[in-house]
């Protein structure tokens, strides 16, 4: 079994024969031991452990029903060039922000809908965490980018190769009924059925 975060709870009872396990636990945090991801969430350091801290999971156990979309996964599967320093998700709760010692986790909050389209369950390490498709991610990273292009085939194109030097090449191997479901649930359709149109001339 991989480094999977724990409950402040499960903790306890693992220390539930001392007088005061809560201070036990301040104490192992205070050491390095335990990393804490936020108010009454931890995972183990890997130094303890032997196993790599996913930070995908953490991400998804931080704050749920989350999948890590966006940047982020254009990046890790090698959309975009750029390095990303913000674990970004999606999620049907409000928008929030996270902030730890393994960095920053930001959620942006979508319609159960459109939530619900287009996520995956990636293993790594014995361990499962959820993530949107390569086409879902992309997908959100227009929902959410602020700096949006018209609503011209044209202007799409640069924003994808110029703005945010996405490998076009890729958009070959997607799947057109990804972006189709996302695009019928009503936000920034035209724009979404513009990436289909590029996506078809390929």
């Amino acid at each position: 079994m991989g480094n999977i975060p724990i409950q402040t709870g499960t903790l306890v009872s693992c220390f539930d024969d001392l007088y005061a396990p809560s201070k036990k636990i301040h104490a192992l945090e205070k050491d390095g031991q335990l990393i804490r991801l936020k108010r009454g969430l931890y995972v183990v350091d890997e130094r303890v452990s032997g196993k790599p801290i996913n930070v995908r999971l953490c991400a998804n156990h931080i704050y749920g029903p989350s999948y890590v979309s966006l940047q982020w996964a254009l990046r890790w599967y090698g959309l975009i060039p750029e390095r990303v320093f913000t674990m970004t998700s999606i999620t049907t709760k409000r928008t929030r922000m996270f902030e730890n010692s393994l960095g920053r986790f930001t959620y942006y909050q979508v319609k159960p809908d459109y939530f619900s389209i287009g996520i995956r369950s990636v293993e790594e390490n014995g361990v499962y965490c959820l993530m949107a498709s390569p086409e879902k991610a992309l997908c959100d990273a227009i929902l959410y980018d602020s700096y949006l292009p018209s609503q011209s085939v044209v202007r799409l194109e640069q924003y994808l190769e110029e703005d945010i030097r996405f490998d076009v090449d890729a958009l070959a191997d997607f799947d057109v009924s990804t972006i189709e479901a996302c695009a019928k649930t009503g936000r920034k359709e035209q724009i979404l059925n513009n990436l289909i149109k590029i996506i078809k001339k390929l």
